[in-house]
C-alpha cells in the first residue's frame, strides 16, 4: 500500500503536471504486421500499412531529442497544464521492473479463481437460504437484500472476468493453451466471446491511444462531435452547457448498454475498416447489422486466419445460453433474473466503469497516426484507486493500468510492484487520480462525462504538435475550445 500512499499525494486538478524533458522521438512511428493477440511489450515498431505490434518497440524511442525542444508548439490539457511528449523508452521500462514480477504460475492463477467462485458459490447458497420468508417475512426487506446479493456477485463475477483477462494476456499462466481453456471458460460463463475479445483487445493494446486503430473508448474528434449534435465545427465553443440531467442520462446508458453495444456494433472503436489488409471492411462502418461486431466471423475486425477462433467464441456463449436457458426453465426465469441477469448487469457496469476511467481524463492525450508510437500510446493511461475492493475482489485492475499497458504479461499479484519501478523511470508521465478513493473513482466518471466530450488540437501547437489532441468540452471546464471561424 505504500505505492498508494505515494500516488495519493498528488495535486488533486494538477496532479499530473508533465516534466520539462523534451520527446526523443522525432520521427514518425511505424507500425507492424504482426497482429498476434499474445504479444508482450519488448522492442519498437517495425515497418508496416495495417497494424501496430507489442513487439520490437524500442529502437524507434532511442533517436536523439536535441533537435526536438520547440517541435511539437505548447500542448495544453484539458486542466491547462503544458503537456511534454513521454522521453523514455520501452527498454527503460522494461529493465527497471524486476525479473521475478515476471514470473507467472498457472496454480496461483487457479487459486484465485477458485477464491472468486467460492465467493459465489457461497454468497449464494446464504441468500438462497435465508433470505426467504420464513426468516426475512417482509417482502420489501428481501427485495432489498437481493439488490446487495446482486452487488455482491457482480463485484466477485467482475473479479473472475479480470482473471480472465488475465488469460487473454498470457498473465495467468506460462501455458497459452491453459491460458486458453481457463480464458474461454470463464468469459463464457460471463457471456463474453473470449477468443473473438482477446483479438480486438490486443489491437487495443497495440494502437492505444491512436485515433484511427485504438478498439476502446476513441474519443470522438471535434467535427464527429459537432456532427452528433447537428452543430457545426466552429459552433462548438459557443454552445451553452449540458444540464448534470442530460450527462447522468448519458451515464446511466452508457453504464446499462455500453458493453452489449459494443461486442455488437464496435461503437467505442474505432471506425476505419477500410483500412483491413484483406478487405474485409469495404464499405462497412460500426452500427448495428453492418457486421462490424465480435460475433461474426467475417468481422473487419478479424483477419481470415482468426474466423475459427471467433466460432469457438460462438460456441462458448451457444453452451452458456443452453445452460441458462435449462436452468430457467427448470427454477423459474424470475428467479433466473435475480440470481445471474442482475449480477450480470453489474458485471457490465464495472468492466465499462474501469475501461472508461482508465482511458478517459482530462490530462490524458490522443495521437493521430503521425504522431503515435506505442510508448506515448501507452503513457496516455490512467491509475486510479478503488480501496478494498479494487485489490483484493478486482486484482488490482484499476490501481496498475498503467503498467499492464507497458507489460500485460506481468500477473496482477506483482503489479503493484512492478507499477512502483517503472513509476520511477516515467516521472511525471506518470498519471493517477487516486483522490477521494473508491468514492472518488465513482465521482470521476461523472466528471470525466463533463470534461471530457471530444478531442482536438492545443491552440498553441505547431503543425507537427496538431497531431497531439487533448479533451475540450462546451460546459466551460478548463481549458477553453479553440473558436473557429465559420467558413467563408
Amino acid at each position: 500500500m505504500a505505492s498508494t500512499a505515494i500516488r495519493a499525494a498528488q495535486p488533486a486538478l494538477r496532479r499530473t503536471k508533465t516534466s520539462t524533458t523534451v520527446t526523443s522521438d522525432c520521427s514518425s512511428p511505424m507500425d507492424s504486421p504482426d497482429d498476434s493477440p499474445f504479444e508482450s511489450p519488448v522492442d519498437s515498431p517495425r515497418p508496416s500499412a495495417s497494424s501496430t505490434s507489442l513487439s520490437s518497440l524500442s529502437s524507434i524511442d532511442d533517436i536523439s531529442s536535441a533537435d526536438c525542444s520547440n517541435e511539437f508548439g505548447k500542448l495544453t490539457d484539458t486542466y491547462g497544464n503544458e503537456f511534454k511528449v513521454p522521453d523514455f523508452t520501452i527498454k527503460d521500462i522494461r529493465d527497471a521492473i524486476p525479473k521475478h514480477c515476471f514470473e507467472r504460475s498457472g496454480l496461483r492463477g487457479l487459486s484465485y479463481a477458485f477464491r472468486d467462485c467460492v465467493y459465489l458459490g457461497v454468497t449464494f447458497c446464504l441468500f438462497h437460504k435465508y433470505n426467504t420468508p420464513a426468516y426475512v417475512p417482509h417482502t420489501v426487506a428481501r427485495g432489498a437484500l437481493w439488490l446487495v446479493y446482486s452487488i455482491m456477485q457482480g463485484l466477485f463475477g467482475t473479479g473472475l472476468w479480470v482473471l480472465a483477462h488475465e488469460c487473454g494476456h498470457g498473465a495467468f499462466s506460462t501455458s497459452k493453451t491453459f491460458n486458453n481453456v481457463v480464458g474461454w471458460v470463464l468469459h463464457s460463463s460471463l457471456l463474453v466471446p473470449y477468443f473473438s475479445w482477446q483479438m480486438s483487445h490486443s489491437k487495443h493494446h497495440k494502437a492505444t491511444g491512436n485515433m484511427e486503430r485504438d478498439m476502446v473508448f476513441l474519443p470522438r474528434t471535434r467535427e464527429e462531435h459537432a456532427t452528433r449534435l447537428g452543430r457545426f465545427v466552429h459552433e462548438l465553443s459557443e454552445l451553452t452547457e449540458e444540464t448534470p440531467i442530460y450527462t447522468f442520462i448519458a451515464l446511466f446508458l452508457q453504464q446499462l448498454v455500453g458493453w452489449p453495444n459494443y461486442l455488437l456494433t464496435n461503437i467505442t472503436g474505432h471506425n476505419h475498416h477500410e483500412n483491413q489488409r484483406e478487405g474485409r471492411g469495404k464499405g462497412k462502418v460500426n452500427g448495428w447489422g453492418t457486421g462490424v461486431n465480435h460475433f461474426n466471423p467475417s468481422s473487419p475486425l478479424y483477419d481470415n486466419k482468426d474466423a475459427i477462433l471467433v466460432v469457438l467464441s460462438d460456441l462458448g456463449l451457444g453452451i452458456a445460453i443452453t445452460a441458462l436457458t435449462f436452468l430457467g426453465n427448470r427454477f423459474g426465469w424470475a428467479n433466473l433474473a435475480v440470481w445471474y441477469f442482475l449480477p450480470y448487469v453489474w458485471v457490465n457496469h464495472w468492466l465499462v466503469a474501469i475501461t472508461y476511467l482508465q482511458h478517459t481524463d482530462p490530462t490524458l492525450p490522443h495521437y493521430t497516426p503521425a504522431e503515435w508510437n506505442f510508448v506515448r500510446g501507452a503513457a496516455a493511461t490512467i491509475d486510479r484507486e478503488f480501496g478494498f475492493v479494487g485489490r483484493h475482489l478486482l486484482h488490482g485492475i484499476i490501481e496498475t493500468h498503467v503498467l499492464h499497458h507497458y507489460v500485460s504479461t506481468i500477473p496482477f499479484y506483482h503489479a503493484d510492484e512492478a507499477s512502483d519501478a517503472i513509476r520511477v523511470v516515467m516521472g511525471s508521465h506518470y498519471r493517477s487520480d487516486v483522490e477521494g478513493g473508491p468514492l472518488g473513482f465513482l465521482k470521476a466518471m461523472y466528471k470525466s462525462a463533463r470534461w471530457c466530450q471530444w478531442v482536438e488540437p492545443s491552440a498553441g501547437a505547431t503543425e507537427k504538435g496538431k497531431n497531439i489532441l487533448f479533451f475540450r468540452n462546451h460546459n466551460g471546464l478548463g481549458t477553453k475550445p479553440m473558436k473557429l471561424a465559420p467558413p467563408a
